[in-house]
């Protein structure tokens, strides 16, 4: 058994806030108050953790993120991408289905969850919408359902078939599962990952322009509400897109979005500064977008943070913006920058950003997590908001984040998923 003693707990589900003690047996929370005696607690072996000082918050759950794994595991797998949400305070991570072989079938769904099983997280993973993510012929999403897909989604590639847009929507209404949607339409890009303006100016390019993203959330918040699908608009990135999400939520369709870190934190400049570190599809976009993006967390417009962790090899990022992937990895710094770039400022309270990245994306995929109660799971993070850190080096096999080497803001002392300290590492556990 653990005891968790005097920390700050913070649970958006029961909106307690104030210090409390945290009882854990197995996987298990079994008892909050605001003391709870070692004395009392007549067990032969009970490990007393003092919290004093620390945040006690839901596991985070992070419901866009690429383990690379299968076909690309020199940049990320399901092992190495649970250790990094572990040092993260991540507990649970939803992943996206363009590995290689693509989550199209049972057996690849099969392979990520039962080796997902065998880490210290907790792993789900979507499946593709469509076969070979060629947009033209759907999955069988009953049977993928079925084989434990948590929703639908062929992130990285946009689905440009209205008529297919709208038949997964229909199907995964059927199974009613959210399905999720990359908005970038090619037909006004360029060069994708760098911002068609100041940006693209800079490296002499073309780039993705704004209306990539504008011109298939359109199509798609209208699709929602004429199917009545659980839509998901992923990585958000312009003003436009946000105004058109929080229309189509008034008008009650069910929509929603996820907002990455990267987006609320920087713009365009950052691809500037930090070349193809900062290159990422949707692109980096200007101030009034980033501002547009924090005020649509602030409403609940946008209802999930999530980091579209991307990891790509120092190899392929030195290659020249033009042909170098899009894409940075997230896990380990998501909560920092929330706490940074939203907290500290104001425009969400710290109840609001931990919302937004456990129980919102918990309850849209249906999984047992993002919150603390008695009889509920044991996934929690214990962190000071106000201490200070600077990533040396990551937990992740790749390294390609701007934020390396920056010093930020909310420091993370334990992980604890299942009822076991799962970050820190065990001695002599670390790669």
């Amino acid at each position: 058994m653990l005891l968790i003693q005097n920390a700050h707990l913070i649970d958006p589900a029961s909106r307690t806030d104030g210090i409390r003690d945290i009882l854990i047996e197995g996987e298990k929370i079994i008892k909050i108050a605001e003391h709870i005696a070692p004395e009392d607690e007549a067990v032969p072996a009970l490990t007393v953790l003092n919290a004093e000082g620390l945040t006690a918050i839901p596991g985070l759950v992070d419901a866009h993120v690429h383990f690379r794994d299968p076909g690309f595991t020199w940049k990320e797998d399901i092992d190495s991408g649970a250790r990094a949400a572990a040092a993260g305070g991540v507990t649970t991570v939803v992943l996206m289905a363009n590995t290689k072989p693509c989550v199209d079938n049972a057996d690849t769904l099969r392979y990520v969850l039962e080796k997902g099983e065998k880490t210290p997280i907790h792993v789900a993973s979507c499946a593709n919408v469509t076969l070979g993510i060629k947009g033209k012929e759907l999955v069988d999403m009953k049977a993928l359902h079925a084989a434990g897909a948590a929703g639908f989604t062929d992130d990285g590639i946009p689905l440009l078939s209205e008529e297919t847009a709208r038949a997964a929507m229909e199907a995964a209404a059927a199974e009613g599962v959210p399905v999720s949607f990359h908005e970038e339409n090619p037909a006004f890009i360029e060069n994708n990952g760098i911002n068609a303006g100041k940006a693209s100016a800079h490296f002499g390019i073309g780039g993705s322009d704004r209306q990539a993203e504008i011109d298939m959330v359109e199509r798609d918040v209208r699709l929602a509400q004429e199917t009545g699908a659980c839509v998901v608009i992923q990585h958000i990135s312009t003003k436009e897109a946000v105004e058109l999400v929080r229309q189509a939520r008034r008008k009650g369709a069910d929509v929603h979005a996820e907002a990455t870190p990267h987006h609320f934190t920087l713009t365009e400049e950052a691809a500037i500064r930090y070349g193809t570190l900062a290159k990422m599809n949707p692109p980096l976009r200007e101030e009034a977008d980033r501002q547009a993006i924090i005020e649509g967390l602030a409403d609940g417009t946008i209802d999930m943070i999530a980091t579209d962790h991307a990891p790509h090899s120092a190899e392929e990022k030195a290659k020249p913006v033009t042909e170098a992937p899009s894409g940075i990895i997230g896990l380990e710094t998501s909560l920092a920058l929330g706490i940074s770039e939203l907290a500290d400022t104001g425009r969400l309270t710290l109840t609001q950003l931990i919302e937004r990245m456990s129980l919102a994306p918990a309850r849209l995929y249906g999984l047992d997590a993002g919150y603390l109660a008695e009889g509920g799971p044991a996934d929690l993070v214990l962190f000071d908001p106000a201490e200070s850190w600077t990533p040396e080096r990551f937990c992740s096999r790749s390294q390609n984040s701007p934020f390396l080497g920056k010093t930020l803001k909310g420091k993370i002392h334990a992980t604890i998923c299942r009822g076991r300290v799962v970050y820190p590492f065990a001695e002599g556990k670390e790669d």
